[in-house]
């Protein structure tokens, strides 16, 4: 079945009926003070808590154990066929201690999971980005906290990997550019935990256009208790798996644009040459010109010696008339 992807077939169904029912006969047996998850149910704790109707105790964070009365107590019927209800547990996550001895029961936590995409051609992660070329390959990271429940004796925590096509079809596995099909059942073992190259995008058997990916985790349903995004199961991603990158934008115009140009002309200024006529008398009864000649200044008389002889004498008359004038009058 090289680059060939069945989204749903009996084979494959009928694997991952026989890996969940091998993994079952462990997954729900919770070791002595072993890690338990919000939502699990079924769970055989019997190796903390041998008898029936045994009390199982837990103290807020902080307070002592010893020397003080628990914040909270349940009562276990049945440490074969145990359920850590939401309810009772979700708020009250932590250590559990078998009353009245006080050895650790279990611990309670909360699930996390969440999905992450990564083109191995390029070695981006493009998670965020949400577009991938189509030609590249992809692997999956997933984050969590369900490594523990490899400490039941399972490889790792059942997570399921979801890939919705654009035609709405799920995916069960994926085919690489090796040509292996690849399931999308995962044992997770470590955080972050890591695919190989899963998917060859442009192998025939996938179309260009967006996908919906996404992760759950269904052990000892899980899941089915407590389906809450990014606890029981990853938010979803959104792959657009195309060759053009769609935060690019190319804009093509449909005809060729027309191209007006104005030009501005300035007329070019006109230049009148006016020549002067010579003076003319109009004998016309109602203009007349007349035309007066120039008038040129008299030179001022240049003084004489005889002048200035003159103007000596009559001041020497002067004076003698005034003498005479003063002797007659004494």
């Amino acid at each position: 079945m090289n680059g060939v992807v069945v989204k749903t077939g009996i084979l494959l169904v009928m694997v991952a009926v026989c890996v969940v029912s091998h993994a079952g006969a462990l997954l729900n047996q919770v070791p002595a003070g072993g890690t338990v998850y919000t939502g699990e149910e079924g769970l055989d704790i019997s190796a903390s808590v041998p008898l029936g109707n045994t009390y199982i105790a837990w103290w807020s964070s902080g307070a002592r154990v010893f020397g003080s009365s628990p914040d909270s107590q349940i009562m276990v019927t049945n440490p074969a066929n145990f359920y850590i209800s939401p309810t009772e547990f979700g708020s009250r996550t932590g250590n559990w201690y078998v009353m009245p001895a006080k050895t650790l029961a279990f611990n309670v936590k909360d699930p996390q999971l969440t999905i992450r995409i990564e083109d191995v051609s390029v070695n981006v992660d493009v998670t965020e980005n949400g577009w991938v070329y189509r030609g590249d390959e992809i692997r999956f990271r997933i984050d969590s906290n369900l490594a523990d429940l490899t400490g039941r004796g399972v490889p790792g925590a059942p997570v399921t990997i979801k890939v919705q096509g654009p035609d709405g079809g799920t995916y069960t596995a994926l085919v690489n550019k090796a040509g292996i099909t690849n399931s999308l059942n995962v044992p997770v073992s470590t955080t972050p935990y890591y695919t190989g190259a899963f998917w060859d995008t442009i192998n025939s058997a996938y179309t260009p256009g967006t996908y919906t990916i996404w992760a759950e985790c269904n052990a000892n349903r899980m899941k089915d208790n407590y389906d809450i995004a990014g606890k029981t199961v990853a938010p979803e991603r959104s792959l657009a798996v195309q060759e053009q990158n769609p935060l690019i934008s190319v804009k093509v115009p449909t005809t060729n644009p027309t191209i007006l140009m104005t030009t501005t002309v300035t007329p070019k200024p006109t230049t009148v040459v006016t020549t002067q006529p010579p003076t003319t008398v109009s004998t016309t009864a109602t203009t007349q010109e007349t035309v007066q000649p120039p008038v040129t200044p008299a030179p001022s008389p240049t003084p004489t010696k005889a002048a200035g002889i003159c103007g000596i004498c009559a001041i020497v008359a002067g004076i003698i008339g005034c003498a005479i004038y003063s002797a007659r009058r004494r």
